[in-house]
């Protein structure tokens, strides 16, 4: 049984709890509600496209077949499905939550907290994998394949194991009392749980990146003085750059909603969470987007992938020549020799933490 269906409030409509918590729900569109429909859906179609994009690019290039590019696909299949979720929310907000039942909320509520989770997961995995490869001073990280996807697997059983934790139990449908605003129908404390948890991941990957960014500059002041070429600023800088857009990105997509969820979980009667929660969601779920950005968009084989996808439907226009018919182009070569994944030939910090 996913939750007690016995008590009372149980056979309640989903209406009872959003005006027992006092959240407005109404059967006519207002402003904010269109809105979030109007920014969620090209949102969540940039969101789709974009990991799509990402995870085509994985499968067909073979350069990408290493630990890196595995968890950067995850990331983007995660992504991806935030995207699919929160397109679940759109066309289930405003006057259409009133139609809902307390399972179907419970449902779409389980698919935004797993697909988000999912996410931030990934994230911190990826810093993870970049301090073991930046300290190793290799190409890609020695991590078999079989440990990757042990990691995959245990990304998505965290990300299905806070998404079911509301329907299993943890909710407020038999103790009206404990009931939250953002989300009538979850516990308080549940949600206190939540932000907590995803804002030590936070602190985790600030923690990991700022370790990251010392070693490479004491390594990089270290080379100066035994070596007569000059220091390279560069490095310093790229490295600053990688890391203010991943670190910022983080922060300013995720840190407004997780302080509203932290704050309706304390229950601040003061703190108006529901005059900018909506908006928060939004702005939370643009970091399925920037994710694709900052993690592919930088290295050069990714562009280069994402350009032989996009222009592949004008260069089957392009092999349609001639009266008999089609004739086929060869291929253009890879840009790199595919003999480069196992070279353990030193490599730039600044490069390993661009990938």
């Amino acid at each position: 049984m996913l939750f007690n269906s016995t008590c009372e409030a149980f056979n309640n409509s989903v209406s009872f709890f959003y005006n027992k918590t006092g959240k407005p729900i109404s059967p006519n569109w207002r402003t904010h509600d269109f809105i979030v429909v109007g920014l969620g859906l090209p949102i969540c179609v940039f969101i789709i496209l974009a990991n799509i994009l990402v995870i085509v690019a994985v499968i067909i290039n073979r350069q990408f077949h290493y630990p890196i590019y595995y968890l950067l696909g995850n990331m983007a299949a995660a992504d991806l499905f935030a995207g699919i979720s929160y397109l679940n929310l759109v066309f289930h907000t405003g006057p259409w939550t009133i139609s809902l039942s307390i399972k179907e909320w419970f449902i779409r509520g389980a698919l935004i907290n797993m697909s988000l989770t999912a996410s931030v997961v990934n994230l911190l995995a990826v810093a993870v994998e970049r301090h073991q490869t930046i300290f190793t001073m290799q190409l890609h990280s020695t991590m078999t394949k079989r440990r990757v996807v042990m990691l995959i697997v245990t990304i998505w059983l965290v990300a299905v194991f806070m998404g079911l934790v509301p329907i299993m139990g943890w909710n407020c449908v038999c103790d009206l009392s404990t009931c939250c605003t953002v989300a009538p129908l979850y516990s308080r404390s549940f949600l206190v749980f939540w932000a907590i948890l995803n804002l030590m991941a936070f602190f985790i990957m600030v923690a990991v990146y700022t370790h990251i960014f010392i070693y490479v500059r004491r390594r990089r002041r270290s080379m100066s003085l035994h070596t007569d070429q000059p220091s390279n600023n560069q490095t310093v800088i790229s490295l600053m750059k990688t890391m203010s857009m991943i670190l910022g990105a983080f922060v300013i997509c995720w840190t407004p909603g997780l302080v509203i969820l932290l704050l309706d979980g304390l229950s601040c009667g003061e703190c108006q969470v529901l005059k900018y929660e909506k908006y928060c969601l939004v702005l939370a779920e643009c970091n399925s987007l920037v994710n694709p950005i900052i993690y592919s968009f930088r290295d050069e084989d990714m562009r280069t992938t994402y350009k032989r996808i996009l222009c592949f439907p004008w260069r089957r226009m392009r092999q349609h020549e001639g009266t008999s018919g089609i004739r086929f182009e060869p291929v253009a070569p890879s840009e790199k020799n595919s003999n480069n994944s196992t070279s353990l030939e030193p490599v730039s910090p600044q490069s390993l933490l661009s990938l």
